[in-house]
């Protein structure tokens, strides 16, 4: 089997240290076990999604020496969303609600009230064709749901171990929104079957949807790819860096000077049992990957570790390497 891995990022902004990361694992992974990187463009939000945004992430992936053995965007292929929307719903596993966000707001809230977690209650699917005729003649337009087993969804993570998501203590996730737009599950599972991808690795945050979408991938009759969950970044104060992000961009670290390996060798070394050590080439931390490396803590961005990669690095570089920077000093 070739190890087939993806890095799927959306076009509504910046390429990140987040992203960054986690582009590095999956591209690390793959050159590792001689397979194959493929870069996804998940650009499904048209209104928010824009193609300079897209090509910067093409710009910063190959400025960081991240380069992908194949592409595809989300927006070409709606058509076969569409399909498999169908497709589900021919097994009585994607059904109409016509819940206002408020509606369900209150009914969530009433559910805390009394003591009962917020699960969605599925009362669309006590809907009769006439209440459905109905509603739609009220201007009111369906989301549909993925119907849950209401089982546990098992598997050996590469990172965390053996997982179990009790889909019964989670609700029906929303696959489609009023508009007929797609939201991120159902796509994201299509494109991994029909790329053949053999394994996800993605952030921590997808754990809970990870269990939603192996029964998707399941109910498309495919088998779900590996899966690696790693842990979040961290600034060096402990704190998301979720509010600095704009100051953390490829874009933004280029344009101060940093040197792509600086970025490369702190993302791929913190979190992991390996020091955090300036290395040469992606290459080499391609030989020196495992999974079995990666911790469950939170991985700390701290700057100062960076700040220190990129003098050690520009200061083993030659004059004629560094010569055109010199120029633009003022």
């Amino acid at each position: 089997m070739t190890v087939k891995v993806r890095f799927a990022p959306s076009p509504t902004g910046k390429l990140h240290v987040g992203n960054i990361r986690t582009a590095l694992v999956n591209w690390l992974f793959a050159k590792s076990q001689d397979g194959v990187f493929v870069l996804r463009i998940d650009d499904t939000d048209l209104e928010r999604s824009t193609k300079e945004n897209e090509d910067g992430i093409r710009a910063d992936l190959s400025w960081l020496g991240m380069t992908w053995d194949d592409t595809f965007k989300q927006s070409e292929k709606f058509d076969r969303y569409s399909q498999a929307a169908e497709q589900l719903k021919a097994k009585g596993l994607l059904y109409a609600c016509y819940e206002t966000p408020e509606e369900l707001e209150r009914r969530k809230k009433i559910a805390q009230s009394r003591g009962k977690p917020p699960v969605y209650d599925r009362a669309a699917l006590e809907l009769t064709a006439d209440d459905r005729k109905t509603l739609e003649a009220e201007g009111r337009k369906p989301h549909w749901r993925f119907k849950l087993s209401g089982g546990r969804a098992e598997w050996n993570d590469l990172v965390r171990g053996q997982q179990s998501i009790d889909t019964a203590s989670v609700s029906d996730p929303v696959l489609i929104r009023e508009d007929g737009s797609f939201l991120y599950t159902m796509p994201s599972v299509v494109d991994d079957i029909d790329a053949k991808i053999t394994h996800v690795i993605r952030g921590e945050d997808h754990v809970t949807n990870s269990g939603a979408q192996i029964e998707i991938f399941l109910a498309l009759g495919a088998q779900p790819p590996e899966m690696a969950h790693m842990p979040l970044l961290i600034g060096a104060d402990g704190q998301g860096l979720s509010k600095r992000l704009g100051s953390l961009s490829a874009e933004q670290l280029r344009n101060e000077g940093y040197e792509p390996m600086a970025i490369l060798s702190l993302l791929a070394k913190i979190g992991t049992s390996d020091p955090v050590e300036a290395r040469e080439s992606l290459a080499q931390l391609a030989m020196e990957f495992a999974f079995s490396k990666m911790g469950r803590a939170p991985a700390r961005f701290d700057e100062n570790e960076l700040n220190g990669l990129n003098a050690q690095i520009v200061h083993g570089m030659s004059f004629d390497a560094v010569k055109p920077r010199l120029a633009k000093l003022p």
